[in-house]
């Protein structure tokens, strides 16, 4: 049990349950810088993506596969092209990709709905923090 913790559960002891729920230490505050680095904000209920600091050379130079868990458990995953970077919030892959003007499309499995900005809206940004699965995917056009 060091002083400084790098794994989400380093207070759990080999054959026992966790014994500190949640994480702990420097794995919980590289999460959170890494969130502010890629610009992901709540404010008043809405979630907006301006990533202020994040540097141009983090998106892909050539196409990868960006493999994530879905709502239901499952393995999933997406093909990246260059200009682009993934992560997931709430379980759902966000993709940001360089682009001309900030904009985000929401991918659902009936449909896609673009929305100029930076900001996602109320409606929607509860659906994600719900994991309803109606979002399956958001696209963040970022001009860099």
């Amino acid at each position: 049990y060091g002083a400084f913790p790098t794994d989400p559960y380093s207070h759990t002891p080999g054959g026992k349950g966790a014994q500190q729920p949640g994480m702990t230490g420097q794995v919980k505050e590289d999460l959170i810088s890494r969130f502010g680095e890629l610009g992901v904000h709540v404010s008043d209920g809405q979630l907006s993506f301006v990533p202020k600091i994040l540097r141009k050379e983090e998106f892909l130079t050539a196409s990868k596969t960006f493999n994530y868990i879905t709502l239901d458990n499952q393995k999933a995953s997406i093909a990246l092209e260059e200009g682009t970077l993934a992560f997931t919030y709430c379980q759902v892959p966000v993709v940001y990709r360089l682009g001309e003007s900030s904009s985000i499309t929401v991918v659902t499995e009936a449909s896609t709905s673009t929305i100029p900005g930076t900001t996602l809206g109320i409606e929607w940004t509860r659906e994600l923090f719900q994991r309803t699965g109606k979002v399956v995917r958001l696209e963040v056009s970022v001009v860099k």
